[in-house]
């Protein structure tokens, strides 16, 4: 009998304690009094709502404190609302807090849509207080005079409230510079106009307006550093020569081998015409052998072709004769 009474003694105090941990769970009681202390108004009632709705009543009251104390004009239900969207609602408030200290109007509305769309308001703020340098890497131009010139520059820039919605990054304010430092120092008719005017690339390329459609302000660009590259354009006109010199010898050699086809075509043209002078000088005893037996030609005037063909002969070895003792008899002049 005792035994059953301690067992339902020890069964009421766990339950009590059950009981009283699990009001304590949907009764933030903690930070009830806390709020209460500060001066917010949040009843047990709307924590306890909070406890149901899945929402974690000390990332709503904290900060609601936070905010009432730095004197701006939220409620729970705006925080409540953020934090159900998925926002940080701690740095939502740190940032309208920065923003009122420095001055710089920024509604609650702003600043959860900057937050909700994946950007850090409160590192937007600090950013439009302090300006953030961003160093471009090395960027490679040529002048018209073919100079190459390596060009490394500092921008300076100040977030944008109301362009982070929507506004581009820092990746297209270093794609901008580099397109303007490129046109300026390509517009240059000598490097060293550039060398000797380095900010003259500042003042054309802030001068643009790059920072349009940006999240960024630009304030100023410093080049930091020029360095002399290659020459580019005596580069060009050596691989423009080398190409051209290509391009007439492989045109040599085809006029040559075209000359060498015509060379070997001629000869074979050559010995196909001796070859038929030969076949002709061949018929020639058969003509007059047909012209003998057919009684067109006499036996006389056979001994007279042949005493003229005779006589040629003489006369164009006498010829050659004459030709040849000319050639090598000493000219008098030369004595």
């Amino acid at each position: 009998m005792e035994a059953i009474v301690n067992f339902s003694f020890m069964f009421i105090i766990v339950a009590v304690v059950a009981i009283v941990a699990l009001f304590f769970h949907f009764v933030p009681l903690g930070l009830w009094i806390s709020a209460l202390a500060a001066g917010v108004n949040v009843g047990i009632f709307t924590l306890i709502g909070m406890r149901l709705r899945r929402v974690s009543p000390s990332k709503i009251v904290l900060p609601l404190v936070k905010a009432n104390k730095a004197g701006l004009s939220v409620n729970v239900n705006q925080l409540e609302a953020h934090y159900l969207a998925g926002g940080d609602v701690d740095r939502v408030v740190d940032a309208l807090i920065a923003a009122e200290r420095a001055s710089i109007p920024l509604t609650f509305e702003r600043a959860a849509a900057i937050d909700l769309a994946g950007r850090d308001v409160l590192e937007a703020v600090q950013m439009s207080v302090n300006p953030k340098v961003i160093e471009t890497p090395t960027i490679s131009a040529v002048a018209k005079n073919g100079i190459e010139l390596k060009v490394r520059a500092r921008v300076t820039v100040r977030a944008n409230i109301d362009r982070l919605v929507g506004g581009a990054g820092e990746a297209t304010i270093i794609a901008r510079v580099g397109e303007g430092i490129v046109t300026t120092v390509g517009s240059s008719e000598e490097h060293t106009d550039v060398l000797e005017n380095p900010d003259h690339i500042s003042r054309t390329v802030l001068n643009k307006g790059l920072d349009a459609g940006s999240a960024f302000e630009i304030l100023s660009i410093d080049i930091a550093d020029v360095d002399v590259g290659r020459n580019i354009g005596a580069q060009l006109m050596t691989d423009q020569a080398e190409a051209d010199k290509n391009i007439a010898q492989a045109k040599a050699e085809e006029r040559r081998a075209m000359a060498v086809a015509k060379e070997q075509e001629m000869r074979a043209y050559t010995q196909e015409m001796q070859a038929k002078v030969v076949e002709a000088q061949a018929e020639v005893p058969q003509a007059l052998s047909q012209a003998l037996r057919d009684g067109h030609m006499g036996v006389m005037d056979y001994y007279n072709m042949n005493n003229i063909m005779a006589d040629t002969k003489m006369r164009e070895t006498i010829a050659e004769g004459e030709t040849t003792e000319l050639t090598t008899q000493p000219n008098p002049r030369n004595k």
